[in-house]
């Protein structure tokens, strides 16, 4: 597996302080992107929190889940979350190591008091003693949150005295994307108060019975109950112990809302929002504890044509920070269609430049430092796709196209846009993981893509990987996998 090293540096450690109005967490920042461009230790904001208890517990949710491996458990390393300034607000993201677990949080204007945040993204140290510090916070003492250096500090630092390296699987990058893809298709299912928020997630089970299927959650009166089978208005809740997190605010918790696929019985991704004052705290599962977002494939049809590379060029430069994207304004602004600029704003989100928020149903501008193009060249089943259509083994005859794969010829039928195969991977999966190989060699043909000889050095499924079991696919991260969002 194809791993690369993320150096962070930062100016000094973060800490909790006792100050004389109150406490302080400075939270210091590494190398990031802004409106002014790179810059080593951004500054996005410097004012009191409204809800100071509340804000430092869900900061520590975030950082548990970077911490965190929920499938193959073992220990685990303490990688540094994401922050991105929208101006009206902060996001802190992370990612579990094992792929299968996105948390957000989102600190709103009011729970920033009114004060405005800077714009870009960069990392924040979240250390062991931060950790610590911020556990053992007790009582309503004001709260004073700076992230990035102090407005002294500025002008006299001298250099980073805090370095970090973290390895960046491949297979971890294209998870982040997926799981975008995913929020993106959700809706609100159901919605609790604050009260019964916490009376349900403390009654959920702690594991999932080895070999059981997944649970699934339904409506019960004014709460919600679990269940073995999908029912009308069901939410699927693959591994309830991936929501621990979430005990870290269920005191300050003012309400639930549980976001996620219209049920068709297959087990789905899902995502749990706990509200706050002034805030959101969000989980996003994986369809299955035992598989992480990366082979979920759906942004494969985004990376496989030329146009949507060309458009999320043009869409990229009309990207301003926004805590909200109205693809309709953009496609008004580029002048192209909406299903045009959604499908470039999936594949920016493989290069970690916009994520989704189900709250609001948009999605928003952040600068993750990644490179798109590697997403592609690591990604296998696009990588196989297009030496196939390089190598001339697709051959299209109306709705139906034989693609040769080995010693093997597929059929390949077209029916109301939708693509099926005769591959093993199809059997399996029914569409439901994004198309296989052979279908998205089909799609490129079909849309006349200029497809080029396959990268050398890139990763490439041999024909027997196409059975790519449930559990295999995430896969051979190892102890060093990352956790959060780099």
């Amino acid at each position: 597996m194809t791993r690369s090293v993320q150096a962070l540096a930062y100016a000094r450690s973060s800490a909790l302080e006792s100050a004389g109005s109150g406490r302080l967490l400075g939270l210091e920042t590494s190398g990031g992107l802004t409106p002014r461009g790179v810059e080593a230790h951004p500054r996005f904001f410097s004012g009191f929190l409204a809800a100071p208890q509340a804000a430092a517990r869900g900061l520590l949710a975030v950082a548990d889940v970077a911490a965190a491996r929920y499938h193959q458990r073992i220990q685990a390393r303490s990688l540094d979350p994401v922050v991105t300034g929208n101006g009206d607000r902060l996001r802190f993201e992370s990612f579990s190591g094992c792929g299968g677990v996105y948390a957000r949080l989102d600190v709103l204007d009011e729970g920033l008091g009114g004060a405005e945040t800077g714009h870009g993204t960069t990392n924040v140290d979240v250390n062991n003693p931060l950790r610590e510090a911020l556990s053992r916070m007790t009582g309503d003492d004001p709260l004073h949150l700076r992230v990035g250096p102090g407005e002294m500090a500025v002008t006299t630092l001298a250099g980073a005295v805090v370095e970090k390296k973290v390895p960046l699987p491949d297979r971890w990058l294209r998870g982040f994307a997926e799981a975008q893809v995913a929020s993106a298709r959700f809706d609100l299912r159901a919605e609790l108060s604050g009260a019964e928020a916490v009376r349900f997630l403390r009654s959920l089970p702690r594991t999932q019975g080895r070999g059981r299927g997944p649970l699934w959650i339904v409506p019960a009166g004014r709460t919600l109950r679990p269940t073995t089978r999908p029912g009308p208005g069901a939410v699927c809740l693959p591994g309830p112990d991936r929501l621990v997190a979430l005990e870290r605010v269920l005191r300050h918790a003012t309400g639930l809302r549980v976001y996620g696929p219209v049920p068709d019985g297959v087990a789905a991704a899902s995502a749990w929002e706990v509200t706050l004052p002034g805030m959101r705290l969000t989980l996003t599962l994986s369809p299955d504890a035992a598989r992480g977002f990366s082979g979920e494939g759906g942004v494969l049809e985004a990376l496989a044509t030329e146009e949507a590379g060309q458009d999320a060029e043009l869409v990229s430069v009309l990207l301003a920070w926004e805590p909200r994207i109205d693809p309709a304004d953009l496609a008004a602004q580029a002048g192209l269609t909406v299903d045009r600029v959604r499908a470039a704003l999936t594949r920016l989100g493989t290069a970690g430049r916009v994520g989704y928020d189900v709250a609001e149903a948009a999605y928003f501008h952040r600068e993750l430092p990644y490179d798109a193009d590697r997403a592609e060249r690591h990604n296998p089943r696009l990588v196989d796709a297009r030496r196939l259509v390089a190598e001339g083994a697709v051959e299209v005859e109306g709705d139906l196209a034989t693609v040769a794969s080995g010693e093997r010829r597929h059929r390949v039928r077209e029916s109301d846009g939708a693509l099926s195969c005769t591959c093993r991977w199809w059997a399996d999966y029914q569409g439901r993981r994004g198309p296989c190989k052979h279908a998205l060699a089909v799609r490129m043909v079909r849309r006349g893509a200029k497809v080029a000889e396959p990268v050398p050095g890139a990763v490439a499924d041999a024909e027997p990987q196409e059975r790519a079991d449930p559990v295999a696919d995430l896969e051979r991260m190892t102890d060093t996998g990352p956790g959060a969002v780099r």
